[in-house]
C-alpha cells in the first residue's frame, strides 16, 4: 500500500518514514508539511493511505484537509495521528469522514494494525475512544435521544441520495456530476450503510420523508 505522510514536524515525519520502511506491504511515497501540501500530494500520488496530522499551523489544518481530500479522493483513507485524546476532535474527525483516528503515543505495532486496516477499507479508532463513543451511544439511548443518521452524510452523499431516488442511474448521476460512475458507486454504498438501506425502495422512500424528490 503506498502511504503519504503529513505532518509540521520534520522529526515526526522522519520517524514515521523509518518505522513504515522495509515493511514488505508499504511503501511512503511521499510527505508533507502541511495541509495545503499534503492535499497537492495526495492528487499527484494517489496513496491508498493519508497519516494526517491534526494541528499544523498556520495554513490549513488536518481536519479540513481530511475533509476536502475526502471531497476529492472518495476512496482515499486518511488515518489520523495525533496527540490530542480529547473527544471533540475525535468527534470532527470521524465527521468529517476520517477513516481512522490513533494518537502519535499508541505502540508502532498499533500504528501498523490501524494504517492496514484503513487501507483495507475498515473504520479504526483506539481502544479507549472506542469505549467512550459506545458510552455516548448508551447514554443517548438512555435518555431517549435519536441521532439523525441523514446528519452523517456528506454534502455529495446527500446530493447523490437525491438523485437515485428521482430515478437516475449512476451513469447520469457520474455525468451531471462530472465524476467517475466508480465514485459513484463507492458514495452509493456509504449512504446504504449509514442509513442502514439495502435496497432502491428502501431508499426511495427514505428521500421522500426527508423531501428530497422535488422535481426542478
Amino acid at each position: 500500500m503506498k502511504i503519504l505522510v503529513v505532518d509540521d514536524h520534520a522529526v515526526v515525519r522522519s520517524g514515521l518514514m523509518m518505522l513504515l520502511h522495509g515493511k514488505h506491504d508499504m511503501e511512503v511515497v511521499g510527505e508533507a508539511a502541511g495541509g495545503e501540501e499534503g492535499i497537492q500530494a495526495a492528487q499527484l500520488l494517489k496513496p491508498d493511505v493519508v497519516l494526517m496530522d491534526l494541528s499544523m499551523p498556520p495554513g490549513i489544518d488536518g481536519l479540513t484537509a481530511a475533509e476536502r481530500l475526502r471531497q476529492l479522493m472518495p476512496d482515499l483513507a486518511i488515518l489520523i495521528l495525533t496527540m490530542h485524546d480529547d473527544d471533540e476532535y475525535l468527534f470532527r474527525a470521524i465527521h468529517v469522514g476520517a477513516s481512522g483516528y490513533i494518537l502519535k503515543s499508541a505502540p508502532h505495532d498499533e500504528l501498523l494494525t490501524a494504517i492496514r486496516s484503513v487501507a483495507a477499507g475498515n473504520a479504526y479508532l483506539y481502544p479507549t475512544a472506542t469505549k467512550r463513543l459506545m458510552n455516548e451511544y448508551m447514554e443517548r439511548m438512555k435518555n431517549g435521544e435519536h441521532t439523525d443518521t441523514y446528519e452523517a452524510l456528506s454534502e455529495r452523499e446527500r446530493e447523490i441520495l437525491a438523485l437515485i431516488a428521482k430515478g437516475f442511474s449512476n451513469k447520469e448521476i457520474a455525468e451531471q456530476l462530472i465524476i467517475s460512475v466508480k465514485t459513484v458507486e463507492s458514495h452509493k454504498s456509504n449512504v446504504m450503510e449509514k442509513l442502514g438501506l439495502r435496497t432502491r425502495p428502501e431508499l426511495v422512500k427514505y428521500a421522500a420523508k426527508k423531501g428530497l424528490l422535488n422535481f426542478e
